[in-house]
C-alpha cells in the first residue's frame, strides 16, 4: 500500500493542494477492500510546524490590527480571541517539537502578502478583508490539522494537532457567524 507524501507549497492553499494531489493519489493506488483504512495523505513533521507557525503569526499579527482598525465590537472581540488562541498554540507546538522547535517562527510569503492587504486597508473594506482572511486561513488550517492528526510521524505533535484541532473548528464556526453577521 502506497502513501503519498505531500510537501506543503506555502504559495497554494492547503484545500487546492489536496485537489490537485487527489487524482495522482488515486490514479496511483490499486483498488481497495472498503474496510482498508489507510491515510492518503502524510503531511511530514517539519513542514506541519512550519506551516502552522507562519498561520499562527498571520493570526496574531493580524488580529492586533483589528482590534485597532476593525468596526465592530464583535469583531474586536474574536480578534482578542485569536491572539490569546494562537500565542498559546504556537507555545504548545513548540513545546511538542522541544529541541526540534525553530527559535523563532518565519511567515510565509503568503501571510506576509495577507498582512500587508490588511495593513492597506481601513474601516469597513479592513473588516470584510480581515473577516475574509480569517474564514479563508481557518479552513485551510482545520484541513491541515485534521491531516496530520491522522497520519503525523511524531506522537506529541500529533496530540498537540487533535488537542488543538477542536479549538480551530471553533474559530471556523464563530468566524462564519461574523460572515453572516457583517
Amino acid at each position: 500500500m502506497k502513501i503519498l507524501s505531500l510537501s506543503l507549497s506555502l504559495s497554494l492553499p492547503l484545500p487546492l493542494m489536496l485537489a490537485l494531489a487527489a487524482p495522482a493519489a488515486l490514479a496511483a493506488e490499486p483498488a481497495r477492500e472498503p474496510d482498508a483504512a489507510a491515510a492518503m495523505m502524510t503531511v511530514a513533521t517539519p513542514d506541519f510546524a512550519k506551516t502552522v507557525m507562519s498561520s499562527d503569526q498571520f493570526e496574531i499579527q493580524s488580529s492586533r490590527m483589528a482590534e485597532t482598525k476593525a468596526q465592530s465590537a464583535e469583531v474586536k472581540t474574536f480578534a482578542a480571541e485569536m491572539i490569546r488562541d494562537h500565542e498559546k498554540a504556537e507555545a504548545d507546538l513548540k513545546a511538542a517539537l522541544g529541541a526540534d522547535a525553530p527559535a523563532a517562527p518565519e511567515l510565509a510569503p503568503k501571510h506576509a502578502a495577507m498582512l500587508k492587504q490588511l495593513e492597506a486597508a481601513d474601516g469597513g473594506d479592513f473588516q470584510t478583508l480581515y473577516i475574509d482572511m480569517q474564514a479563508q486561513a481557518h479552513r485551510e488550517a482545520v484541513a491541515l490539522f485534521r491531516t496530520y492528526a491522522g497520519s503525523g510521524d511524531t506522537a506529541e505533535v500529533v496530540a498537540f494537532a487533535k488537542a488543538t484541532l477542536p479549538v480551530l473548528e471553533g474559530h471556523a464556526m464563530h468566524v462564519k457567524s461574523l460572515v453572516a453577521s457583517n
